[in-house]
């Protein structure tokens, strides 16, 4: 030990030879805190490599074990808390990295790692080629995936062991949760060497296939070594071509592998998975329950509304019989008002008449209108003349006129002695190649027509 960490504890007067009874001794307690917080000050979490004895699992959920090699051993505290990240059971004599906080357990004075998580050794080269890997797929964007998922898909393709619980959880879940989802299992095995290739083959088929509408690649918890085809590169990239989007539940919540960051969406557990993917009838029954008494509340309000209005506009409805006996008195009132007006103006226009009939008698014919008598039978006697000539001019025009078209008209010709020929549709034949014998045809003549029948064709 370091002895600036003892010169802490020690009076720098004292002398190593003899005590000074005048220095005040500490007690063992505030000499463990001291010694406690230099070591989680001093030495901070570190990995540490070793081989697991004394394992102690006590049904509080902590695990107490030592942690050993050829030459040294160290005892280590593995809480609750963490240890349900741990992803698999530790074994005895199993060869571990932790990474732990150096600390003392101060009752007993005992140096020992405060764990905060275990793997296995050995597996230090996989991790560091996986983050290798993940670094380069995310520089290409095989990570950047985000479609829309249908919600709630309306046939769901899973992907997975048809043997393994992840299966049953999903379909628990999905028929308890949207049990109208169809669901199309594509087995495969879900670690192994094989499991790889099957998974891709799957997410293939699944993408062909036109009734499917979302993917589901899920699996249950297991060690790094249970779910490392999920780490797979040709896995990644198949998840990162798929036509549908994908959601990836592998292993626990603690569990991330490349197929998860590739995926459209992540969950934790199958479980979580299934809940994401489809919605829960129950609520949706409580919401349209909801719904409904809302709409049966605004209903009721609405009626009352509407009832108080009635209310209101029959308190100012009148009966129809009394407005018709109201305008019916009306229109008798306006009728009499207006024969009244009629017989009063007919009265006065009847002593008018008879005034303006009186005046006319009494007044002799006037000057003028002797003068506009005599005018009107002069031009009377104008207008006879002029009528006459001109009736006899256009009598004569019409008289040219008809000997011009008795001239021009084919009756003209006809009463010369020829005759106009016309088949069955009422058309003229006008040369002898238009009809054929035994074919029926008419001939008309200035005074009629006849019916003929020909017998043949002769030739000129």
């Amino acid at each position: 030990m370091p002895s600036s960490f003892l010169d802490r504890f020690r009076d720098p007067q004292a002398s190593d030879d003899k005590p000074d009874d005048g220095i005040e001794a500490i007690s063992v307690t505030e000499l463990n805190q001291r010694a406690r917080l230099m070591l989680e000050r001093g030495f901070g979490s570190c990995w540490v490599e070793g081989e697991i004895s004394s394992l102690s699992q006590p049904s509080s959920g902590h695990a107490y074990f030592t942690l050993k090699d050829e030459l040294a051993q160290v005892r280590c505290a593995l809480f609750r808390q963490r240890a349900r990240f741990v992803s698999s059971p530790l074994r005895e004599g199993q060869q571990v990295q932790i990474r732990a906080q150096v600390s003392l357990f101060e009752p007993r004075g005992d140096y020992q790692l405060i764990v905060e998580s275990v793997r296995e050794a050995g597996k230090g080269a996989w991790l560091a080629a996986l983050e290798k890997l993940k670094a380069r797929l995310a520089e290409e964007g095989v990570f950047a995936n985000a479609r829309a998922l249908p919600y709630p898909p309306k046939h769901l393709a899973v992907i997975s062991s048809p043997t393994g619980a992840a299966i049953r959880d999903v379909l628990s879940v999905l028929r308890a949760r949207w049990p109208w989802v169809k669901v199309h299992l594509l087995p495969v095995q879900v670690q192994g060497e094989q499991a790889a290739g099957q998974i891709v083959a799957a997410l293939g088929l699944a993408n062909r296939d036109q009734r499917f509408d979302a993917i589901l690649v899920t699996r249950g918890g297991g060690s790094l070594e249970d779910l490392w085809c999920f780490n797979d590169e040709r896995v990644a990239r198949a998840i990162f071509a798929s036509r549908l989007p994908v959601v990836s539940a592998v292993g626990h919540e603690v569990d991330t592998t490349l197929a998860d960051f590739a995926a459209d969406l992540r969950a934790p557990t199958p479980s979580a998975a299934a809940e994401r993917l489809v919605p829960d009838q129950r609520d949706i029954r409580r919401r349209l329950v909801q719904l409904a008494n809302q709409l049966l509340r605004a209903n009721r309000a609405r009626l009352d509304t509407l009832h108080q209005r009635v209310d209101y506009l029959s308190a100012r409805l009148r009966h129809p019989g009394e407005r018709l006996r109201e305008q019916r008195s009306r229109l008798e009132a306006l009728e009499g008002r207006m024969q009244r007006a009629q017989s009063r103006r007919l009265a006065e226009e009847r002593s008018r008449l008879e005034q303006l009939a009186a005046r006319l008698a009494r007044q002799p014919p006037s000057r003028r209108l002797t003068e506009q008598r005599q005018r009107l039978g002069v031009l009377e006697t104008r207008l006879e003349r002029a009528g006459g000539k001109t009736l006899e001019r256009v009598q004569q025009r019409f008289d040219t006129l008809i000997q011009r078209l008795d001239v021009a008209s084919p009756l003209a010709t006809l009463r010369r002695g020829y005759a106009v020929l016309e088949d069955d549709q009422h058309r003229v034949v006008r040369r002898a190649d238009e009809v054929s014998p035994g074919q029926r045809l008419t001939a008309r003549l200035s005074d009629g027509r006849l019916a003929l029948e020909v017998k043949q064709r002769l030739k000129e």
